[in-house]
């Protein structure tokens, strides 16, 4: 049996490259969506918030931090539908259980510390 898993983020991002080469060396194979070459539609954002809240949005980010305050101020499906490098990144979807960004606790959970 294989071990599928989506991955959400960007190609160029140095985080989710780490991420997808540790998962494949794990044996999980993964169907990427680069976020900005494929943008996710105004409902597929939503529901990436309604799993992961405001926390999807990277306020650390280069992006958010030259953003202005009008920018800022949007409802975060519209901030990230414009400017998807504001998304934390990687967003994984594992059947079902979601995973935001590549921190210890992700990489214990999908077995790839």
């Amino acid at each position: 049996m294989s071990r599928r898993l989506k991955i959400y983020g960007l190609d160029y991002c140095s985080t989710v490259q780490k991420a997808r080469a540790a998962l494949e060396s794990v044996g999980w194979t993964i169907d990427f969506r680069d976020v900005k070459a494929d943008p996710l539609s105004p409902a597929e954002w939503q529901q990436m918030l309604d799993h992961f809240g405001d926390k999807l949005v990277n306020r650390a980010s280069l992006t958010w931090r030259g953003m202005s305050e009008e920018e800022r101020a949007a409802a975060p499906a519209e901030m990230l539908a414009a400017k998807p490098a504001l998304m934390k990144r990687p967003a994984i979807d594992l059947d079902g259980q979601y995973f935001l960004g590549w921190t210890a606790n992700v990489k214990r959970a999908l077995g790839a510390e």
